[in-house]
């Protein structure tokens, strides 16, 4: 819960501090490499998925920014053990709050150091299970309160590096989920994700 404040304190000081700023508006999408981590799962592996939404970029100083936006995003774990094929795959809609840095190296050419945290919301995902010859399976609704679902919020730190060639954007980052989403009494699940994106600001 103190993890959680502390976000929400951070969330409304970006917004206090965009009042008299420079806000530029783009597009941006990319590719996502996610995993589920603690108590229950300790050796998935990697998912792929991707990122699109819209960013704001927020110049309040100088070589200083808040960095949002609203993004699309999925995530979740791949395991995959001779003829097992299994796959959760959760859909979020998330909301960054980031603190950046940039450095000019070149005129138009600047690198990002960004970091900060996120709100997410699952808004959808599915199960699939392939056992080969004894068939498969899969189940949409992954999110909800049942004991095999999990819960809907999610909020985390995140950081990255990235660099600006005048509108265009190439950003890496990871994000590391702080809450747990499952609905068991003793479970213990939290997201974490990378990703690679590109952009263009307006």
């Amino acid at each position: 819960m103190k993890k959680i404040k502390l976000m929400l304190v951070l969330a409304l000081f970006a917004m206090v501090t965009a009042v008299s700023a420079q806000v530029s508006l783009g597009v941006k999408g990319g590719i996502n490499m996610s995993n589920l981590y603690g108590d229950e799962l300790d050796n998935e592996n990697v998912k792929i998925g991707f990122n699109v939404g819209l960013l704001a970029d927020i110049d309040f100083s100088f070589n200083s920014a808040i960095q949002t936006g609203l993004f699309f995003t999925t995530k979740g774990y791949k395991y995959d053990s001779g003829n097992l094929d299994y796959t959760e795959n959760l859909m979020y809609i998330q909301l960054p709050v980031h603190y950046a840095y940039k450095i000019d190296v070149t005129p138009g050419t600047r690198v990002v150091f960004h970091a900060g945290p996120y709100a997410a919301y699952g808004v959808g995902g599915s199960r699939k299970l392939d056992a080969g010859e004894l068939g498969s399976l899969e189940v949409d609704k992954i999110f909800g309160d049942g004991m095999s679902q999990y819960k809907p919020f999610d909020a985390g730190l995140g950081l990255g590096v990235g660099a600006e060639f005048g509108p265009i954007l190439v950003d890496l980052g990871w994000d590391m989920g702080l809450v747990n989403i499952s609905n068991t009494s003793n479970g213990n699940v939290k997201n974490q994700n990378a990703y690679l994106s590109v952009g263009y600001k307006f």
